[in-house]
């Protein structure tokens, strides 16, 4: 009988409730009929965004061609490090 009980306390007791179908007809009627909102204007300067991006296309092969061997393995050591504290603190 006690195994019964914790058995029923420990069942979820909230279930999701399905909609009417016709408030999920209406739904989806809303959705379709719905029209596409305008993307907001963009309002950086094209000048520059195109010398930001070609800056940032250059950094990271600038910077590695500036690192030695052997610093760029410490560095690939601690991010595979990192990666691995992650992904056994998630379990």
């Amino acid at each position: 009988m006690l195994e019964r009980s914790c058995y029923l306390l420990s069942m979820k007791t909230t279930r999701k409730k399905h909609p009417d179908l016709n408030e999920l007809a209406a739904a989806i009627i809303a959705e379709a009929t719905e029209e596409e909102k305008p993307k907001p204007e963009d309002k950086r300067n094209p000048a520059a965004v195109a010398l930001g991006r070609l800056g940032g296309l250059k950094g990271g092969r600038a910077r590695a061609n500036k690192l030695t061997p052997e610093r760029r393995k410490e560095i690939a050591q601690k991010a595979a490090k990192t990666r691995w504290k992650k992904s056994l603190n998630q379990n």
